[in-house]
């Protein structure tokens, strides 16, 4: 990947709560070329997170290539479901884990970051939540269908016209989809599928907005399977990434670190006329219209 420096730019990655998935490997990716970074974790998380990365427990994946350790500026409660504070519900603002933190929606986090930092250059978007994911389609209420929406689409769009104002000429903001947006996934249920493609048509939208608005780039990257924690609560992740390796043009594992790598060049300097653009990193599976190992194929 050719090399480009992103010293003194402040990215903010909302959706980090571990060090396995795609949020982590972008924060990882940009902090090796110099970016600081500033994390949203969701407010039940934030506890656990902080703490595992106190006791070292993240030392390992911390590792950048010059030696160094990635670490962060600050992180902040998150949750990406509430606009701001009117939005929040009696029985979520008295569950213990959110009595523990403050100021966790969107506008609240927004605000607490321009008193800390003032400007930002960088957004990620990367997080997702449907809570009735394992459902299919026809069996998903209402209710699980907009809560998938508005946590893993409507919250990129509220990220950005919240921090819009505080990004910098330049600025660039990223999220991240799943083919599911446009080819039926089995299992991937719950609305979820919906949210993407969601997701991927404000892309579009946000791109002319955003760029007219504040000079901001919006892309997102579709993603091949991984098995991050997230992912695992999908409950067949493991089929789905052994499908990928078995009809995907490339015959390799995909790794998060290629996520994290071209998610930093969508996010850097040397992408500065790239806006609203899906660009896939899936090993290709994208394009395949037939699945190669397909009992089907087979000779009787």
């Amino acid at each position: 990947m050719s090399s480009f420096n992103l010293k003194g730019k402040k990215a903010f990655i909302a959706g980090i709560g571990d060090d396995q998935g795609y949020g982590w490997a972008i924060a990882k990716a940009l902090a090796q070329q110099g970016a600081e970074i500033l994390i949203g974790t969701w407010t039940p998380l934030l506890k656990i997170f902080t703490t595992s990365w106190s006791m070292g427990k993240f030392d390992e994946s911390r590792k950048l290539s010059n030696g160094k350790m990635m670490e962060y500026l600050k992180v902040y409660a998150l949750d990406a479901a509430f606009d701001k504070p009117e939005d929040v519900p009696q029985e979520i603002k008295e569950n213990k884990r959110y009595q523990e933190a403050s100021g966790y929606t969107i506008s609240e986090v927004v605000a607490a970051v321009e008193k800390d930092y003032g400007q930002i250059d960088i957004l990620v978007h990367a997080l997702a939540n449907g809570p009735e994911v394992k459902k299919p389609l026809l069996e998903t209420s209402r209710a699980g269908y907009l809560a998938a929406v508005s946590s893993s689409s409507y919250s990129f769009v509220s990220l950005l016209a919240h921090f819009g104002p505080i990004m910098k000429q330049g600025g660039s903001a990223l999220s991240l989809t799943y083919i599911a947006s446009e080819k039926a996934i089995p299992g991937y249920g719950g609305g979820m599928s919906s949210a993407k493609a969601a997701l991927e048509s404000d892309t579009r939208t946000l791109a002319w907005e955003a760029g007219r608005k504040w000079g901001t780039r919006v892309n997102t990257v579709s993603a091949g399977p991984l098995r991050s924690r997230a992912a695992r609560a999908i409950g067949f992740i493991d089929n789905m990434i052994e499908y990928s390796k078995a009809n995907a043009p490339l015959l390799k594992d995909l790794e998060a670190e290629e996520i994290g790598n071209s998610a930093a060049f969508l996010l850097s300097p040397l992408a500065t006329a790239i806006t609203g653009v899906t660009l896939y990193v899936d090993n290709g599976l994208h394009a395949m219209g037939m699945g190669v190992d397909s009992p089907a194929l087979k000779p009787i």
